[in-house]
């Protein structure tokens, strides 16, 4: 059986590689996708599609509505949403990725530093599991195919 997991949360550090090689090193038959990772090209994208814009406004709608797009498909592709909060950068397009995974249905993991507790009490009542590291979650992974 293979699964497809969308690794949600920010793009600044190697957390996403982390959790493949911790799930690789169970031998799971896992397929990953996430957001684009690669920050200049998801602000330009917009504009690389559908050309210049007449304001920073319209560029952010533009590369807003392909990015949601992006997003949109491969969520709706994905067996399993993990979406990891950390300490450092502002988390509202993991917020808004997680949610949308748990609307559409899709089996859910928070992976989610103690301090952060309180901010995201409501989002992880309503995920499936809501871990501390990475490492629980390729446990939790690993778990499904035992």
């Amino acid at each position: 059986m293979q699964l497809t997991v969308y690794l949600a949360g920010e793009i600044h550090t190697d957390w996403r590689q982390d959790l493949i090689d911790k799930t690789h090193s169970h031998d799971l038959d896992l397929k990953f996708v996430h957001p684009q990772l690669i920050h200049d090209r998801s602000d330009s994208i917009g504009e690389d599609i559908q050309g210049t814009q007449p304001s920073a406004y319209f560029r952010d709608l533009a590369a807003s509505d392909i990015n949601n797009f992006r997003t949109e498909v491969l969520l709706q592709k994905a067996d399993v949403v993990v979406a990891l909060f950390g300490q450092d950068y502002k988390q509202w397009n993991t917020a808004m990725d997680l949610s949308t995974g748990i609307a559409l249905g899709k089996p859910t993991i928070m992976i989610r530093p103690e301090s952060l507790i309180h901010p995201l009490k409501e989002l992880s009542r309503k995920t499936n599991v809501t871990v501390e590291t990475v490492d629980q979650a390729a446990q939790v992974l690993a778990y499904i195919f035992e």
